[in-house]
């Protein structure tokens, strides 16, 4: 270790400015005023944790972000057309006229169309009853919208059959009802019918043919599926469903795909995409992301600052070496140059570790959080209280670089006072007590 500082440090002298040397040998030498030392190193810790804190937390709301991204459009739709009735009559055409639409004649090409018929239900199994909301589907083309068929736990998405009155079940919501596969569950509609007893509502028994995990509490907890032609039965729409729901290639084109659509097929539908519908959750997320850059980056501006007062005292403490450098011909503005280097190796040392570590921890995250939770015996996110129960982490470069970047911007900025002030040092007042 030795060996290789005297090899940078004879580097230093041979390559760089005097003042540049000398400024590396003020942050490395042992001073003998170790308070200055113990603030030096305050301030390389505080800025290396809040550097770390910064892309640890970053990274885990990115994380956040994309997981809930993905699982809300694994379940829910890009896009999906309605019609502004209560149904949509002649789906079939207009899905074959969505589905023979140019791909260059989109922002983003069209993967699937599939119809669906959405309503409200209650499921009731022995003394249970659950809420949920019912969705018809045609197993053959739901694969082509969502990615339910390779969430499956149990059973698969085709056995949803017409006039079997099978019935596929979120985990939770089959967990709360307290039913397995092969069992029977009793699906009451809200829409009554007049019978001379009165207004009854329908009610029809379905099999449990299947159960889904979708990892996403609201709908494993809240969402059932059944064929598209025993939900028409059943909520009495004849040859309608409630819409159409598609798939894009990129999801991000979502708003200008929708834009194009409405141009394409008129006016006579309601066209929404996944933007409008969660615009506020995805708002939200942001605009937390940004609060806590702010929070934490006052964390690193504080530690950046420490810098100052270790400055300060170091061009006290160096008082008659600037003055004897002075009286050797050096410039105010070598002297300012040696203290700006003092401070900047050691905002650069803070920063450099502390994006090591907050790299390394938010690339592992999902491994070090579950050690946690299982040493200690405790549970970060509740499946039952937040949509994720798992703390997943995506690092983003960008924000590295970000972080980075501010972090020694902050440290070169705390270096300016100090330096300023030991250059305007008179040679003559600090060797009059030495």
């Amino acid at each position: 270790m030795k060996n290789t500082l005297s090899a940078l440090t004879q580097w230093l002298v041979q390559r760089l400015p005097y003042e540049y040397w000398i400024g590396w040998r003020y942050t490395r030498a042992k001073r003998n005023n170790h308070f200055i030392s113990f603030i030096s190193l305050t301030s390389m810790v505080g800025i290396a944790l809040g550097v770390m804190a910064l892309i640890v937390v970053l990274s885990v709301m990115n994380g956040f972000q994309d997981e809930l991204r993905k699982r809300i459009l694994g379940v829910a739709s890009h896009i999906e057309v309605r019609s502004f009735d209560v149904g949509l009559a002649g789906w079939q055409s207009l899905q074959q006229q969505i589905e023979s639409i140019p791909p260059k004649a989109v922002s983003s090409p069209i993967e699937g169309v599939a119809p669906y018929i959405m309503a409200q239900g209650m499921l009731t199994h022995d003394q249970a009853v659950q809420g949920v909301l019912i969705r018809g589907v045609l197993p053959a083309q739901e694969g082509k919208v969502s990615e339910l068929s390779s969430q499956m736990k149990l059973g698969r998405l085709q056995d949803l059959q017409p006039g079997q009155f099978n019935i596929v079940l979120g985990s939770d919501l089959a967990m709360a009802l307290g039913v397995h596969v092969g069992e029977k569950v009793v699906l009451m509609a809200p829409q009554g019918q007049v019978t001379p007893a009165g207004l009854v509502p329908r009610i029809k028994q379905f099999t449990v043919a299947g159960i889904f995990q979708v990892g996403m509490y609201e709908y494993d907890a809240g969402l059932a599926l059944i064929h598209l032609d025993d939900a028409a039965k059943l909520y009495r729409l004849g040859d309608q469903v409630s819409g159409l729901r598609l798939k894009l290639a990129d999801l991000f084109m979502a708003d200008r795909v929708t834009r194009e659509l409405i141009q394409a097929l008129g006016p006579n539908y309601y066209i929404t995409d996944w933007t409008q519908q969660h615009a506020n959750f995805f708002k939200a997320i942001q605009l937390e992301k940004r609060v806590m850059f702010i929070i934490l980056a006052l964390i690193v501006a504080v530690a950046a600052f420490n810098i100052v007062s270790t400055l300060v005292m170091a061009v006290t403490d160096k008082r008659a070496d600037i003055a004897i450098l002075r009286t050797m011909g050096a410039t105010p503005q070598a002297i300012r140059k040696m203290f700006v280097v003092q401070g900047a190796m050691i905002g650069i040392i803070g920063t450099v570790s502390g994006a090591v570590l907050g790299v390394i921890l938010a690339l592992n995250i999902e491994t070090v959080v579950p050690w946690i939770e299982h040493t200690f015996n405790v549970q970060f996110l509740s499946k039952d209280v937040y949509y994720i129960s798992d703390l997943p982490s995506k690092l983003m470069w960008s924000d590295v670089t970000a972080i980075v970047g501010l972090s020694i911007l902050l440290s070169l900025i705390a270096t300016l006072y100090p330096s300023a002030r030991a250059a305007s040092m008179n040679p003559a007042e600090a060797l009059r007590y030495e």
